[in-house]
């Protein structure tokens, strides 16, 4: 069984996504902005605190013992400075006088240091070098300051840019949770007021204020408004039914009545045949009822059809029909121009030959002729059609007979006025439509079934 999911979860687990995204995203520019600034800004610090030093340096060039003192003094101020801002980077000062060196701040290093960009600063902080000199007194001051680009790939340096998003992220998702719950509020109301509905309660439901509410109101009402129509179709099938059956059954109860009684042979033999007249009447109607209604079912049918050769098809249902068409000393004559293979259900593709091929030998003239062809549509497909001698029917009521139960006015021939309307249906499920034109000459009926393509 498929785990419930939560839409209230997903949309907070989105909302926590886009915060970490946005934070990411934060530090990856902080880092970058950093890396590339921080060389520059050293630098241009370095310059000016080397000019500084120098001015210092300038007034007491004779004394070189004192030039020392004085500049150990002055970094030594600095350094305490820079420990009470945290900053770790080393800084080495020295100082020459007309080639004599006074003073070297870290003796312990090399005399060369690793520049930006340079082979060593690949292993290495690289370090940024100012010098500044004066000529009268023969004074330079060389100042190397430590470039540490490298804090932001430790440990430090990575809590120290995510930290205020780890501490700022509870207090970021509770008015989150707080704004998903309010606004997930409307369709919690949307779903109780569903619920309380009874079963028989199919009137539409009252348009939502919300604008993301509207669609699924409107195909809810849509659905219900479907269901409806099919529920009224369902009433009326069973009433229409109720009624068409009423009429053989009561002649089939009337005639096994008079078997009952006493009475000479004639009227016994008229009465069985009655009898048997009624009850294939009623037969063919409940067969008629259940193909209509297996049709109309499987309209929505989503499962994937065989090919199969419509031909092969036809040919099979007319020769079912022939003992019928024989009887009546009709002549079928099926002709096809052209395989038609196309994915086809084949129990609705025989009830809709066995209609219409039915109802051609019904209402023909006795030695008449019912064409059968299958020919290619030029815009693709192919079309079935069936041309009789019959009377044909009206072009004002050629819409009406795919009605249910509608029979022509006047017409004498029994039927169950299903035919036609199960047809229509069958071929709906093949993806065919049904057209009713006169026959050759304005003689009967040609009856087009287009397949598309």
């Amino acid at each position: 069984m498929r785990a419930e999911q939560s839409l209230f979860r997903r949309m907070m687990l989105g909302f926590s996504a886009v915060i970490l995204l946005v934070a990411l995203g934060g530090f990856l520019y902080v880092a970058l902005e950093a890396k590339v600034t921080q060389r520059s800004r050293t630098a241009s610090e370095n310059g000016a605190h080397a000019r500084e030093l120098l001015l210092h340096l300038t007034e007491i060039a004779d004394r070189p013992e004192r030039v020392h003192q004085a500049a150990q003094a002055l970094e030594a101020v600095r350094a305490e400075m820079f420990r009470q801002l945290d900053y770790h980077s080393h800084v080495r000062v020295r100082v020459w006088q007309r080639g004599t060196l006074l003073y070297n701040s870290m003796p312990e290093l090399p005399d060369a240091l690793p520049l930006p960009e340079s082979p060593a600063a690949r292993d290495a902080n690289a370090w940024v070098r100012a010098v500044e000199q004066d000529e009268a007194t023969g004074l330079v001051v060389e100042r190397s300051h430590e470039v540490d680009d490298r804090w932001m790939q430790s440990f430090s340096g990575v809590s120290f840019l995510l930290r205020s998003t780890v501490f700022s992220l509870p207090l970021l998702l509770l008015p989150a949770w707080l704004i998903v719950g309010i606004g997930l509020k409307p369709l919690r109301a949307f779903a109780a007021a569903i619920e309380n509905r009874s079963d028989q309660d199919l009137t539409p439901l009252p348009l939502s204020t919300y604008r993301e509410l509207s669609p699924l109101v409107a195909s809810i009402n849509h659905l219900m408004a479907r269901l409806r129509r099919r529920i009224e179709h369902e009433h009326e099938f069973l009433s229409d039914a109720a009624h068409e059956l009423k009429t053989p059954l009561a002649a089939i109860q009337i005639n096994a009545h008079l078997l009952q009684t006493r009475g000479d042979d004639a009227r016994h033999a008229e009465a069985s045949a009655r009898l048997r007249d009624g009850v294939s009447r009623a037969n063919h109607l409940v067969q008629q009822l259940l193909s209509l209604e297996r049709a109309r079912s499987d309209a929505g049918g989503d499962e994937a059809l065989p090919v199969l050769a419509l031909e092969t098809l036809v040919r099979d249902r007319l020769a079912a029909a022939a003992p019928l068409a024989v009887q009546r000393c009709i002549e079928i004559d099926f002709h096809a121009d052209t395989p038609c293979e196309r994915p086809l259900h084949q129990e609705t593709i025989w009830a809709l030959v066995d209609n219409l091929i039915s109802n051609a030998i019904k209402y023909s003239p006795e030695h008449g002729r019912i064409a059968v062809r299958l020919a290619s549509r030029s815009e693709g497909g192919c079309l079935l059609s069936f041309s009789d001698q019959g009377p044909g029917i009206d072009e004002a009521l050629r819409q009406r007979v795919f009605e249910r139960f509608y029979r022509i006015p006047g017409q004498a021939q029994s039927g169950s006025g299903l035919g036609l309307a199960i047809a229509e249906r069958a071929a709906a499920r093949n993806g065919a439509s049904i057209r009713l034109d006169a026959g050759a000459d304005g003689r009967g009926l040609l009856v087009t079934v287009a397949f598309a393509a």
